[in-house]
C-alpha cells in the first residue's frame, strides 16, 4: 500500500476488513505491506493507545528516563518509542512480528536492537531480568498476541522493573473472552508472587470502531511492578 496522502478512513475500513479472520502469519503479511501508512492511517482511525498509554506510564514511572532500557513489544513502526523518547527515554529494543514494520522502526533512530518474532509462536526474543520497562501498546487481543505472553513480558523486566499494557475491549465474544483470560493470567502471577498491580486505567477512546461509524472502542491500561526476588 503506497501513500500519496490522500487515503481516507474508507480506504482503512476496506484494508481491514480484507484482513478479517486472517491466521497470524497471514496478518503479518498484511503488515508489511501496511508499515508505510501506518501511523497516517492510525491517525485516520483517531487511535489514541500509543498516547494515553505513554502518558499513563509516564504518570507513574520515577527514576531517570535516560538510563531506562525500554523493550518495546509488538513495536510496529516505533511510534510508543517515539512519543518515549519525547519524554526523554533513550534505549530501547523493539521486538514485533512483521519485517516491514520493523523496517519503519529502524528508520526512527531509536532503537539500539531490532528483533523479528511472532509472539505466541516463537519465544520473545528478550533476555530475562534485563529491562527496566517492558511495553506493549495495542497487541494483546485475540489473533495478535496470545494473552500468555504476558508472562514473558514480565521475565524480561528486570527485578523491580515496570510493565505497561494496554488492551482494546473488542465488542466480540472473542474480545470479552480474551479480556477474561488475561486479567484472570494477570491475577494469577500476582498470587504466584511474580509482580504486584501498580495501578490500572479504563481508555474510554482508544480507537475509532471502524466497523460501526461515530463509535468508540473502549480500552484498558495496565501497570505492574515485577516483584524484586
Amino acid at each position: 500500500i503506497m501513500s500519496d496522502g490522500s487515503r481516507t478512513i474508507n480506504d482503512v475500513k476496506t484494508f481491514l476488513m480484507s484482513i478479517r479472520g486472517a491466521d497470524p502469519q497471514q496478518m503479518m503479511k498484511f503488515y508489511d505491506q501496511w508499515a508505510e501508512t501506518y501511523e497516517q492511517d492510525h491517525s485516520l482511525m483517531d487511535y489514541s493507545a500509543p498516547h494515553q498509554t505513554v502518558d499513563f506510564l509516564n504518570a507513574n514511572f520515577s527514576g531517570s528516563r535516560e538510563q531506562v532500557l525500554v523493550l518495546d513489544v509488538a513495536c510496529g513502526s516505533g511510534w510508543v518509542a517515539k512519543l518515549m523518547a519525547e519524554l526523554g527515554f533513550r534505549k530501547f529494543v523493539g521486538v514485533d512480528g512483521s519485517k516491514g514494520m520493523l523496517e519503519q522502526a529502524a528508520k526512527t533512530g531509536l532503537y539500539q536492537d531490532l528483533r523479528l518474532a511472532l509472539l505466541g509462536t516463537e519465544p520473545l526474543p528478550a533476555q530475562t531480568d534485563a529491562f527496566d520497562v517492558v511495553m506493549i501498546v495495542g497487541a494483546l487481543r485475540d489473533r495478535f498476541v496470545p494473552f500468555s505472553v504476558v508472562r514473558e513480558l514480565c521475565y524480561a523486566a528486570k527485578p523491580g522493573g515496570y510493565v505497561c499494557m494496554s488492551r482494546v475491549d473488542l465488542k466480540s465474544e472473542s474480545g470479552a473472552n480474551y479480556k477474561m483470560c488475561l486479567e484472570k493470567e494477570l491475577q494469577l502471577m500476582e498470587d504466584e508472587g511474580l509482580w504486584t498491580r501498580v495501578i490500572s486505567q479504563e481508555m474510554d477512546r482508544y480507537m475509532m470502531d471502524v466497523y460501526n461509524d461515530d463509535q468508540y472502542l473502549y480500552g484498558t491500561m495496565y501497570l505492574y511492578r515485577k516483584a524484586l526476588n
